[in-house]
């Protein structure tokens, strides 16, 4: 059986499609590549009476198979018989790696890629000429391999001095060298390492919430480089790197640790702690508002649950408010929504209105304001601005935890309900048998 030759190049008209690539759109020493390879092209292709039928340029690296849309479309033009030759600055252009190197020899062996004509190379469907360019093209890949060993290899080394690739996180600058050869430095942020340092106590001393934290911290003015608000998975990774204690994993997940040539915000012992602290925060703590009164409230009119809500409007404040939650009316309660800071103003009346009748709550009260009326006397004399009953059961029901608002509470004997857009206290009815 006679095997069937490909047509020589002498036979046919070459059509050529000129191809045109540089690395990458970030890589500025390469921006005028694309442009120069094209303009020494087209005056080869005048000089040697080449007709070019379709021009392809593309930015992108060769290193990967199967990644380039130009060059797919390069092989897609030289199947449908668009043009029949390639003309290029190099090989190199063209591949980059094995596999896109085997798809245009496949097309060479076919017949449908007569020739490849570089700036001083010619490879056509010759065994020397196929071998020379799979041989220059392979060199490339080498160049590739070697090149990314190379980085890797620095990567290490820089890794080994003690400084991490890349940017260091909130908490820290870098400095970098005044010449090439000159190593960066991490050097602490002294604005913002006290901020993160605050945030590890808080959440191991304080056995605050991620949400608490974060609220804390931006109140107190914690702020990213750019003066923007963290986040609560900012929050979240920030209480994870191990880098705050001076070690940090390169890569990430490949169980390298390195020792890092830079002063740490907080001791390995507090971030041990910490990672413990949220292993046992519980499920849906972070990023959740605690809305306090959701759980002593009740809606007045139809006997649902009453939740809060937090709403920013369009100057950026947050207001919080407390509304029914419509369950038991089956959406159709009309009960008014009311904001918190009136919510705690009535409580606090109320609880004044009652404590008379609790010796507890009135002792342990009295004794809480003296304190603070104590310590206001010593600091302004006859001018301190002393702190009312009313004014502390405030203060306790906005800023106290949990416990010391129960504590205040205790006093109730009845139910709060939210009705007709105010706090009113649905006591309870004593039956002579419980008397």
């Amino acid at each position: 059986m006679n095997e069937r030759k490909p047509p020589s190049p002498e036979v046919i008209e070459l059509r050529y499609c000129l191809y045109a690539r540089k690395s990458s759109e970030a890589d500025e020493r390469q921006a005028l590549s694309i442009d120069s390879q094209i303009k020494e092209m087209t005056a080869l292709a005048k000089k040697e009476g080449i007709i070019i039928v379709e021009t392809i340029q593309e930015s992108k690296s060769a290193k990967d198979s199967g990644v380039r849309t130009g060059y797919t479309q390069l092989l897609q033009g030289l199947r449908e018989e668009r043009f029949n030759s390639i003309l290029t600055w190099a090989p190199d252009r063209l591949s980059r790696n094995a596999g896109d190197l085997g798809s245009l020899v496949d097309l060479m062996d076919r017949g449908t890629l007569v020739k490849i004509q570089t700036c001083g190379q010619t490879f056509t469907n010759t065994p020397d000429e196929k071998f020379l360019l799979m041989i220059l093209c392979s060199q490339a890949k080498l160049e590739n391999d070697n090149r990314s060993k190379n980085v890797k290899r620095g990567m290490r080394a820089k890794c080994a001095t003690g400084v991490r690739p890349g940017p260091p996180p909130i908490g820290y600058k870098l400095l970098r060298g005044k010449r090439f050869e000159d190593p960066s430095k991490v050097l602490l942020d002294e604005e913002r390492a006290p901020f993160i340092k605050k945030a590890f106590e808080y959440l191991v001393n304080e056995k605050y919430s991620g949400r608490q934290i974060l609220e804390y911290l931006t109140d107190e003015g914690f702020r990213t480089g750019k003066g923007k608000k963290l986040t609560f998975s900012m929050m979240y990774r920030l209480l994870r790197n191990p880098f705050y204690y001076g070690e940090f994993e390169y890569p990430t997940g490949s169980g390298n640790w390195y020792q890092g040539d830079y002063e740490p915000i907080i001791p390995k012992e507090l971030f041990d702690a910490a990672q413990i602290a949220l292993k046992v925060t519980p499920k849906g703590k972070w990023g959740r508002k605690e809305f306090y009164f959701n759980k002593i409230f009740k809606c007045g009119s139809c006997g649902s649950g009453v939740s809060g809500e937090t709403h920013v409007n369009r100057h950026g404040k947050a207001y919080t408010y407390y509304r029914c939650n419509r369950y038991a009316g089956y959406g159709t309660c009309k009960e008014k929504y009311i904001r918190e800071e009136t919510l705690i103003e009535q409580v606090a009346g109320i609880v004044e209105s009652v404590k008379e009748d609790s010796f507890h709550i009135k002792r342990k009260i009295a004794h809480e304001i003296e304190k603070i009326n104590e310590i206001e006397r010593m600091r302004h004399g006859e001018k301190a601005k002393l702190m009312t009953p009313q004014e502390y059961i405030c203060f306790i029901l906005q800023k106290g935890n949990a416990r010391e608002k129960g504590s205040v509470l205790s006093s109730l004997n009845g139910s709060l309900l939210l009705k007709g857009g105010a706090v009113v206290l649905q006591e309870q009815v004593v039956s002579s048998e419980d008397s």
